[in-house]
């Protein structure tokens, strides 16, 4: 379905330059050849940007006429993205840490007054799916920052997925607060997460001492299997919110 309604007007306009002045090839000189326009709605602000391209226009050069742009470019949002990566990290974690439906999202972000569509909810919700996946691909600097503290205690959720919907997964260790593996799944088996827990456990060197999660059967069992003789307990959000829940009566005669 195409957009019914316009694209919001910038309340703020900024003009980038690219910081690289020589081309990394042949060394010659960029030269400022066009300018590109581009609108990026982030949490604060709609931004109006101006992007001055350069080239290298050195005749042997293999890299002649190439495109260089700002890279501050890309610390604002993706290729040819609407929204900016703190909307994409907003939405991921009220949706990975607040447990939020998509219009429970959708109401948050109207009421900081980010103009944004249901569906567009949904789109973000897989872009940071896809993200957080690309980032765990480096086992070296999870290595290194694991290796810190000399042992991990795991904190495994996710939410329970529907009929033929993947739901993502997430495994992070509490001590650094550094996630360690997201792996979206059609089913939460014992069998799955339990190759989820061993993942973890064969790409890291230190050893994992203790297990958070919210106390789910097949997640316990997940547990059990992978990691036998660990010590589980139920996260202090879930154990507040079983505690609050009215208890049957039972009366003691």
């Amino acid at each position: 379905m195409a957009r019914i309604t316009p694209r919001p007007v910038p309340t703020e306009m900024q003009t980038l330059k690219p910081l690289l002045r020589y081309c990394p090839t042949c060394g010659e000189t960029l030269w400022a050849a066009y300018h590109n326009y581009r609108t990026i709605t982030t949490l604060d602000a709609v931004l109006g940007l101006t992007l001055q391209i350069r080239r290298c226009l050195n005749q042997a050069c293999p890299h002649l006429h190439q495109p260089h742009r700002p890279e501050q470019e890309g610390r604002l949002a993706l290729p040819k993205h609407e929204f900016g990566l703190d909307v994409i990290a907003f939405v991921g974690q009220q949706r990975y840490g607040h447990h939020r439906s998509v219009p429970e999202i959708h109401q948050a972000l109207l009421e900081r007054r980010v103009a944004v569509a249901p569906r567009t909810v949904t789109n973000l919700l897989e872009r940071y799916d896809e993200l957080i996946a690309l980032s765990l691909q480096d086992t070296t600097r999870l290595q290194r920052i694991t290796q810190v503290r000399g042992r991990i205690i795991l904190a495994l959720d996710g939410l329970q997925p529907d009929v033929g919907h993947e739901v993502l997964w997430v495994l992070r260790d509490c001590l650094s607060g550094e996630i360690l593996l997201a792996r979206s799944l059609l089913s939460a088996t014992q069998d799955d997460l339990a190759q989820l827990v061993q993942e973890v456990q064969r790409a890291l060197q230190v050893p994992i001492v203790g297990v958070i999660t919210d106390g789910q059967p097949s997640i316990r069992a997940a547990v059990v299997q992978a990691l036998p003789g660990v010590p589980h307990q139920l996260c202090q959000f879930h154990s507040l919110r079983e505690a609050a829940k009215p208890q049957p009566f039972q009366y003691v005669p």
